[in-house]
């Protein structure tokens, strides 16, 4: 019959290894011994059992030790521990140091057999359970993008539907959700696949540079144009030109952003020729434009242009079941990079990860487990490597139980921090123009980041 499992025997008793192997073969199981328990450690390298059963106390290396050399060499090893002296203290040693189980002296065939039965157990739904989140991971994917929640499915369903199209499309998200690997989603799954995508970041240029880099510019069109330079709408040419934060362009370029969605032609800045262009564009933006339109801060005709089709992208606080698979995804990531023998993150780790309301999104818990992986001390990354602000949960109060002064000062701290973290995340850690946008000058944003101890990754 096929064999249930090979377990590894160690004990400097040749009495007790013939009694395991004995009792073992017959319940069917392979069984292999070791009476120097200073080679165990090279018999299971080159074994590779699925259980090792050590005696606790034998001569030269005891129990513990033989746990501790095997474990280093697979810190999955599932090893029981055997001994006469069953104490308590030397239980929870034994489990502390990573001993699945502790089976005291004398034990019958029936204790053997399900303590034995137990172990195996456990250890098959581990690697049941890994393989799982690996099928899970690599199932949700799409295009480097991660999710298997119910709005990031029907992302990926909207991605399948309109790639193919030549409708401009706005994504629309909070800072730090992915709307670029959407973008560059999109443009994969086009008909422009072989073409160019080119990225513009809106809101990190003012509007005459802005203008320029968008519709190129001529030899002498203003002071340091040295040189005639096409514009990033010529070399996007065939491809994908993608409008990251376009609710920040001014009034006057979008007048003449429109013009070039409407006629498919560009003019460099201090030139009269017109330059066709065969461009797809997709933008985003983490405002309201709707509510820039009726405002004035934005034009309704453009609206229209770069709205034909808007995919919605939810904030990682709604993505429920999604903070796992990322933070696993960054972690393999980081954990292959860092060359640290580092294998996973801690059940407590992952409940405060996934507690956290995420201001700053996925590049927040992109981040985050960086950070940690970096400050990992041990093989799994443990609560004490994550931030501050995502380790320390603050209790909830009802409004109710505050007087109402103490109840404003509590929503104002709490708005603080996150419209601060998130404008930082939004502008990259460049804390003057987080300033700027905010209106007010770096001293109050260094004061409002020590105050909250806030700390750019």
């Amino acid at each position: 019959m096929p064999k249930l499992g090979r377990v590894l025997v160690i004990d400097d008793e040749v009495d007790m290894l013939e009694n395991c192997t004995r009792l073992l073969s017959r319940l069917g199981y392979e069984v292999v011994t070791e009476a120097d328990s200073a080679k165990a450690s090279l018999l299971y390298e080159r074994e590779r059992p699925d259980l090792v059963l050590t005696d606790l106390r034998m001569q030269g290396l005891d129990g513990l030790g033989v746990l501790r050399a095997i474990r280093a060499i697979d810190p999955e090893a599932t090893v029981i521990l055997v001994t006469a002296f069953a104490t308590i203290e030397t239980a929870v040693e034994a489990i502390r140091e990573g001993a699945f189980d502790y089976l005291p002296k004398p034990f019958s065939a029936d204790q053997l057999k399900v303590c034995v039965e137990r172990a195996l157990e456990q250890r098959r739904l581990r690697e049941e359970n890994r393989r799982l989140l690996e099928q899970l991971t690599e199932t949700y994917r799409f295009d480097n993008i991660i999710g298997k929640s119910l709005p990031m499915i029907q992302v990926f369903q909207t991605i399948k539907k309109v790639a193919r199209s030549e409708a401009n499309i706005l994504i629309i998200g909070e800072t730090g959700t992915g709307k670029e690997l959407i973008a560059r989603s999109l443009h994969v799954n086009s008909r422009r696949t072989a073409g160019p995508f080119i990225p513009v970041d809106c809101a990190s240029l003012p509007e005459n540079l802005l203008e320029s880099e968008l519709f190129g510019h001529e030899k002498g069109a203003f002071t340091g144009a040295q040189a005639t330079r096409p514009g990033l709408f010529e070399f996007a040419n065939g491809g994908t030109i993608f409008l990251d934060e376009v609710g920040d362009i001014s009034l006057n370029l979008q007048a003449k952003l429109l013009r070039v969605l409407q006629e498919r032609e560009v003019r460099r800045v201090g030139s009269n020729r017109i330059i066709e262009v065969d461009v797809r564009v997709i933008s985003a933006t983490n405002r309201d434009l709707a509510q820039s339109v009726a405002t004035g801060g934005f034009r309704e005709d453009l609206y229209y242009r770069l709205n034909v089709i808007s995919i919605p992208l939810p904030p990682l606080r709604d993505r429920k079941g999604d903070v796992p698979l990322i933070a696993n995804h960054y972690f393999k990531k980081y954990a292959a990079s860092s060359g640290k023998e580092v294998r996973g993150i801690t059940p407590e780790a992952m409940r405060l990860l996934e507690e956290h309301t995420w201001p700053g999104n996925v590049r927040e818990l992109q981040n985050v487990i960086e950070r940690a992986v970096v400050l990992a001390k041990h093989e799994l990354l443990r609560p004490q490597e994550l931030p501050e602000h995502v380790r320390i949960k603050v209790e909830a109060v009802s409004p109710k139980d505050l007087p109402l002064k103490r109840a404003k000062e509590e929503w104002a701290a709490s708005f603080e921090r996150d419209y601060l973290i998130h404008l930082l995340k939004r502008h990259d850690g460049n804390i003057s123009q987080a300033a700027k946008t905010a209106g007010v000058d770096r001293k109050t944003v260094h004061r409002l980041m020590k105050k909250y101890g806030i700390k750019l990754s």
